[in-house]
């Protein structure tokens, strides 16, 4: 008997939203990497005062490609631009369906000529394999997959982030000077402990510094380095509680909805996709209830991504995107939330508060919006959300309600007024990180 897919999941289910639907699920949790080191609270302010180090070896999924017909296969799948990619240089990768709606966005790195690796969540590589394999395409794709998956074995792949107001201070003492000047999102090669890996200018909480990229068997060698060197600046390694949080205040969405549940012509693809993988088993839940997926699908657009798509190529989803780009009816903010109102909800302590959920935003009783990742910022005193909201009420300022809870799901009405918690909020931009907002991506 052959594995359930994702298709058969959602005709056992009735639809994609019952499939989906799970009220109260676990927020996301870092495999293998301790949740606290000294404590979440302050490992969450280290990226701003001091200098953290941050563990990504194993949440990860890496998909390797190789081979002659590697760019052209990515120029299919995907809106970004490819005629200038130098070896060692990243982009965010941007895979639409033929609608115009994002499958989910990864990292992108080129290794080589013909050799590239997406890292992220899975839904993106799993495009890329299911075009590859279907197209014909040259191309070798490899799947090192998380920690919490990966059946037997180490990962293939270190990569230790150090970031904070001190990272280039402790690069500089750990290396014994500066390195070589590179642009953002780009990489050098470096050496340290007798080893040679990539230093890669990206950062998760916005804010100054690298991450490490190299083989697995040269890792403890590296990060005891690193370490050794961070005591200096008193660097903080940074458990799974607190990265998890790392990317409120640099705005960048994780976990959008992937646009592939509903379209006719995917219906070969959803075959294609395990009903155990993470379009299958990723749950949605929160206050934002409607029996239409396609209520959670995003346009790259809203997420951010305009400035990277490119129509100097054919692509799946060219078309949609073209019509789309000059009305574009959301926009990507940060939400702070009350802190009074908060601590009416929560308690005089909070504490530690994570949540993917799906909370409906109101402004005069109407629907305007939805979160996407929520958590509680310990500097701040307070939760801030990232969240996609009508146009009309994305000005800075702007007060809306964040209604907090968890609807049943089907068989209630989405507008029920089930006792949820009430949140006043203000608009803010995302990134809401002013260096990142200004300063991040310079000379990339």
């Amino acid at each position: 008997m052959s594995a359930p897919t994702l298709q058969d999941g959602i005709n056992k289910a009735g639809s994609p939203v019952r499939l989906l639907w799970k009220p109260n699920a676990a927020p996301f949790k870092v495999p293998v990497i301790k949740p606290e080191f000294v404590g979440w609270r302050e490992e969450q302010t280290a990226w701003s005062r001091g200098v953290a180090f941050s563990d990504l070896s194993h949440h990860m999924f890496d998909t390797f490609l190789e081979g002659p017909d590697v760019i052209r296969l990515l120029t299919a799948v995907s809106a970004n631009d490819y005629e200038s990619f130098a070896v060692g240089q990243a982009k965010q990768f941007i895979p639409v369906t033929s609608q115009g709606y994002i499958v989910t966005d990864g990292i992108l790195m080129r290794d080589g000529p013909e050799k590239y690796t997406l890292s992220g969540v899975p839904a993106a590589q799993s495009w890329v394999k299911y075009h590859a394999q279907k197209g014909g395409y040259d191309v070798t794709a490899t799947t090192d997959p998380d920690s919490a998956t990966r059946k037997e074995g180490p990962p293939v792949l270190f990569r230790y982030q150090v970031q904070g107001a001190r990272a280039l201070e402790l690069t500089e003492l750990a290396f014994g000077g500066p390195l070589p000047k590179t642009k953002f999102f780009h990489s050098s090669v470096v050496s340290l402990a007798g080893k040679t890996f990539r230093a890669f200018r990206h950062g998760m909480a916005g804010q100054a510094g690298y991450e490490f990229i190299g083989a697995w068997q040269d890792g403890e060698a590296v990060k005891d380095a690193l370490m050794k060197a961070g005591k200096a600046v008193g660097m903080i390694h940074v458990g799974g509680l607190a990265y998890a949080t790392n990317g409120i205040e640099s705005g960048w969405i994780p976990t959008p909805t992937p646009g592939i549940y509903t379209a006719p012509e995917l219906a070969d693809y959803r075959q294609f996709i395990s009903l155990f993988s993470f379009e299958g088993q990723k749950p949605l839940h929160g206050t934002f209830y409607s029996e239409n997926i396609e209520d959670y699908y995003c346009s790259p657009y809203e997420l951010g991504y305009g400035k990277s798509i490119a129509f100097n190529h054919d692509f799946i989803g060219r078309a949609a995107l073209e019509k789309a780009k000059d009305n574009v009816p959301r926009t990507k903010v940060t939400l702070v939330l009350n802190a009074h109102d908060v601590r009416e909800a929560f308690g005089a302590d909070p504490g530690f508060i994570l949540s993917y959920a799906r909370y409906r935003l109101e402004a005069a009783e109407a629907r305007v919006g939805m979160t996407f990742y929520s958590a509680f910022i310990d500097s701040l005193g307070t939760i801030l959300s990232l969240a996609l909201i009508n146009n009309q009420q994305a000005t800075p300022g702007t007060q809306v309600t964040v209604v907090w809870g968890e609807h049943p799901g089907s068989g209630t009405s989405p507008g029920a007024d089930l006792g949820f918690k009430r949140i006043r909020a203000i608009v803010q931009p995302a990134p809401y990180n002013q260096f990142a907002r200004t300063q991040y991506r310079q000379n990339s």
